[in-house]
């Protein structure tokens, strides 16, 4: 859990830094998995740091996930910037008015999906060309040989993110309720 909500909070951090100055050199796959398919419930709250360049942001999130839906919140200075639900069939998200149109509520899930989720119900659900690998405490999302997407766990609280499609990195740091899953 607090990998998905650091996930989720680094690309809306992301987003919200800074607008991407030329297209990604790849298109990364969308997930888009079942709530139930993470296999048990949390509930955790995070400490995200994001990086874009020399640009360096903080946020809080709130992440739920049960058989039904997966419920993050995101946070900046206390002011709430996003919510998300996913029921596994559509995505709901409510915005604040500054919030960056850049940030992209879809990104945030996958990438909480990735970090989080089972290596077997995200290898399900990933198109031709693409694969899954994992290895010790680090997840690549890769093609053609390159990994994309890297999730690394660096503490038993700790998760860095990098994305190489988009440009950044995002450390995931749980400050309540545990460690994050696998």
């Amino acid at each position: 859990m607090h990998r998905l909500i650091a996930l989720l909070l680094s690309s809306l951090l992301l987003a919200a830094c800074a607008t991407r100055p030329v297209a990604p050199a790849v298109e990364l796959p969308a997930l888009r998995l079942a709530p139930a398919a993470l296999g048990h419930e949390l509930a955790v709250q995070q400490r995200l740091v994001f990086r874009f360049g020399t640009q360096v942001r903080e946020l809080d999130a709130l992440l739920e996930v049960d058989a039904a839906e997966v419920r993050l919140a995101v946070q900046a200075m206390g002011r709430t910037g996003v919510r998300l639900q996913w029921d596994g069939q559509s995505l709901m998200e409510q915005r604040a008015a500054w919030l960056p149109d850049a940030v992209r509520s879809e990104r945030v899930l996958d990438d909480v999906q990735f970090s989080l989720w089972p290596a077997d119900a995200v290898r399900a659900v990933l198109p031709a060309g693409w694969e899954l690998h994992e290895a010790g405490d680090v997840r690549e999302l890769r093609r053609d040989g390159r990994a994309w997407l890297v999730r690394e766990r660096t503490s038993a609280t700790t998760l860095q993110v990098r994305n190489r499609a988009d440009g950044y990195d995002l450390t995931i740091e749980s400050v309540a309720g545990g460690a994050p899953s696998p």
